[in-house]
């Protein structure tokens, strides 16, 4: 059975035209939600998902981005629908997982979308050995030094509790304790 998916951004706009489409398509049933696409969170997505039928239904859209917010979004949500035998059809690109062209489409999307992924992950490792090259490391930066640790022994020798040692070098107790192991007042 086609189920279909329709959306729209805005309360202002109308889903009419996809579903009219996703009727002449054939679908069965229709899911109709008001959401951006930017959002993570569409419940009436969720819903679609949730109510296909391994193996016999097929997710239909009117256009590619009514139902994902990016290509890796399309990616994971095809992921999903692959790993329950279900199929996906955009009416717009003529996209159609049932059929082998189709097929074939969607995995040279997928093989893009992860070259993209791999490039930004290339991108990223090449700055982070250039920082370290130039003497910079990532993380946060220290908040004991060694001027603090210095000052903190002092304090606790003089039997300053712990509590107000902390308070006077400006860090948390926790902190403390996890710099001077063994500090006990």
């Amino acid at each position: 059975m086609k189920i279909g998916y329709a959306r729209v951004s805005t309360g202002e706009q109308s889903v009419e035209a996809q579903v009219d489409a996703l009727k002449a398509a054939g679908c069965e049933k229709i899911f109709r939600e008001v959401a951006s696409g930017a959002k993570n969170d569409r419940p009436v997505l969720k819903q679609a998902l949730d109510y296909l039928r391994s193996g016999e239904d097929t997710l239909v859209t009117y256009k590619l981005d009514r139902v994902a917010r990016s290509l890796p979004h399309l990616i994971e949500i095809m992921e999903h629908l692959k790993s329950r035998d279900v199929g996906f059809q955009s009416l717009t690109e003529e996209i159609n997982t049932n059929s082998a062209g189709g097929k074939l489409l969607f995995h040279i999307m997928g093989a893009i979308a992860e070259f993209e992924r791999d490039l930004i992950r290339e991108r990223t490792n090449a700055g982070l050995q250039a920082a370290r090259k130039a003497g910079r490391v990532g993380g946060r930066p220290r908040v004991m030094d060694d001027h603090k640790i210095i000052a903190a022994r002092s304090l606790l020798d003089q039997g300053t509790p712990v509590k107000d040692v902390a308070m006077a070098i400006g860090v948390s107790v926790p902190t403390l304790y996890r710099w001077l192991p063994g500090s006990t007042r």
